[in-house]
C-alpha cells in the first residue's frame, strides 16, 4: 500500500501575487486529503540571503498565510528550493514511508518545479493539483504544468483526483 501525502508548498505572506486565486481550492484540497488520511504537510521557505527582504526567518512575511487551513503540525522550514532539502522533511517522509505525493503550492517556476523534479527523480509518485498550483509569472503556468507532466508527474485538477 502506498503512503500518501499533500505537500503544501510556500503560502507564505510574501507570497502576495496570485495565492488569493487559488487558496479557496487549495483549502478544499487539504479537507480532501484529510478525508483520505493522506498526511498534510506545508512547507515553509526561510531565505537566509544576505541583502533580501523576504521569507525572512521570525518575520510575519514568513508565517503561512492566515486564510490557508493548518489541520496538521507538520510544518517544515526549508532554506532552498527543493523542499526534499529539509532535513526533518526528509526524515519525516522516511518515518512515515510516504511514497507518493500530491503537490500545491508556490511558485510554479521555483520551489514547486524544484521539488517536483527532484521527488520524480528520487523514484516517489508525484501528483500535481494544476487548480492548486500558482507562479508569480501566470503566462508560464501552461509551460510549467507541461513541464511537470514530461517530468513524469501526474497532473490533473483536484476535481478529477476526487472523482478516483
Amino acid at each position: 500500500m502506498n503512503h500518501k501525502a499533500l505537500v503544501v508548498i510556500d503560502i507564505q505572506n510574501d507570497i502576495t501575487k496570485h495565492y488569493r486565486d487559488i487558496i479557496d481550492k487549495l483549502n478544499a484540497a487539504i479537507e480532501w486529503a484529510a478525508e483520505c488520511g493522506m498526511e498534510i504537510v506545508y512547507i515553509q521557505h526561510n531565505n537566509l540571503s544576505a541583502g533580501t527582504r523576504t521569507f525572512k526567518p521570525g518575520t510575519k512575511g514568513a508565517e503561512l498565510v492566515p486564510e490557508l487551513r493548518i489541520v496538521s503540525d507538520h510544518i517544515f522550514v526549508k532554506t532552498k528550493a527543493n523542499a526534499l532539502t529539509s532535513e526533518s522533511f526528509s526524515a519525516y517522509i522516511l518515518e512515515k514511508r510516504i511514497d507518493e505525493f500530491y503537490i500545491t503550492g508556490a511558485d510554479a517556476t521555483g520551489c514547486v518545479k524544484s521539488t517536483c523534479f527532484h521527488m520524480t527523480k528520487a523514484g516517489y509518485t508525484v501528483h500535481v493539483i494544476s487548480d492548486c498550483v500558482t507562479s508569480y509569472d501566470l503566462k508560464k503556468m501552461p509551460e510549467m504544468l507541461a513541464y511537470y507532466a514530461d517530468k513524469d508527474c501526474e497532473v490533473r485538477t483536484l476535481e478529477e483526483y476526487q472523482k478516483t
